[in-house]
């Protein structure tokens, strides 16, 4: 009984010792606000689960951000409307889109410079039971993209190309890309826009090609900065940093190559081990450079006629 005392007294003083409910509160009180500031004050880059987001996730994985002296924090999602909202809103000071979203947002209102174009191409494929092999065919068909987006431009396009009505392709709004993807492969939709990894998966899984906005000489991909968000010495050393940090992802993934960031992709862009076999393991990143003009123009000049 005297061991059971003495056992209890213990407990009471080593509970008396250790900080009360209301410390315990207010330390996870300070440590949240703590958070809070050092978000804040980090660079904040809306991403996707895309292939042109791969050498963000390599800076990452490898601290060449943190090495040159910037903390990037890169924010994911799965519909560029979400990113969109993200920037427009201030949640975030940077974003990987695409120049017609980009310019969108400027004609409504949010001024954005960009930091670099990106390596991001679009292709259009058919699932495998709709029996799709030419763009004709796509007529009183189904395609999945995504509104005020490259993918809409692009629907438009396929439509000028097959000389079908506008009315006779049938826009559907599919905004997360892993969606979209999945629509196809499960026969719910008949044609979708796609981007990379998700393109060489429907590639993979048998699904037609009949579009690439390569070979119609388009390069819509960027990384715009909201302006006003990017004005202060400290938000300028920031984004010298990105940029640094991009320029050697880059540099990191011609040099060794996709395969070598294997584990990345199957982590951010949600691919199975077997998909990513054969995925554009020759793909090479260009440094940051200026988007084309003439792709700022058709983007500008698609926008103006919605």
């Amino acid at each position: 009984m005297k061991r059971l005392c003495y056992f209890l007294t213990a407990l009471v003083v080593l509970a008396s010792c250790g900080p009360s409910y209301e410390e315990q509160k207010r330390q996870v009180r300070k440590q949240r606000l703590q958070m809070l500031r050092e978000d804040s004050a980090a660079l904040k880059v809306a991403v996707m689960p895309t292939l042109d987001c791969l050498p963000l996730f390599v800076a990452k994985a490898e601290n060449l951000f943190g090495k040159n002296g910037a903390d990037v924090r890169l924010k994911m999602f799965t519909a560029q409307m979400d990113c969109d909202t993200a920037v427009v809103g201030g949640s975030v000071e940077g974003v990987v889109s695409d120049l017609v979203r980009t310019e969108r947002m400027v004609k409504l209102g949010t001024q954005l410079d960009y930091v670099t174009a990106t390596d991001a191409y679009w292709q259009l494929y058919t699932g495998r039971m709709a029996r799709i092999t030419k763009l004709p065919q796509l007529d009183d068909r189904m395609v999945a993209m995504t509104r005020y987006s490259v993918t809409d431009m692009l629907a438009d396009a396929v439509v000028d190309s097959a000389k079908l009505k506008q009315e006779r392709l049938f826009k559907i709004q599919v905004n997360d890309v892993g969606i979209r993807l999945s629509m196809l492969l499960g026969g719910e939709i008949e044609a979708a826009l796609l981007t990379e990894p998700q393109a060489s998966v429907a590639r993979q899984a048998g699904h037609k090609r009949l579009m690439d906005s390569r070979k119609w000489d388009i390069q819509m991909g960027v990384i715009a900065f909201r302006h006003a968000a990017m004005q202060d010495s400290t938000r300028q050393r920031q984004l010298a940093a990105f940029t640094k940090g991009y320029n050697q992802a880059c540099d990191s993934l011609n040099r060794y190559g996709v395969e070598r960031y294997r584990d990345l992709l199957l982590k951010y862009c949600k691919i199975k081990n077997e998909q990513a076999d054969s995925l554009l393991l020759a793909t090479k990143f260009k440094p940051a450079r200026p988007p084309r003009e003439a792709d700022v123009e058709r983007a500008r000049s698609w926008i103006s006629k919605q």
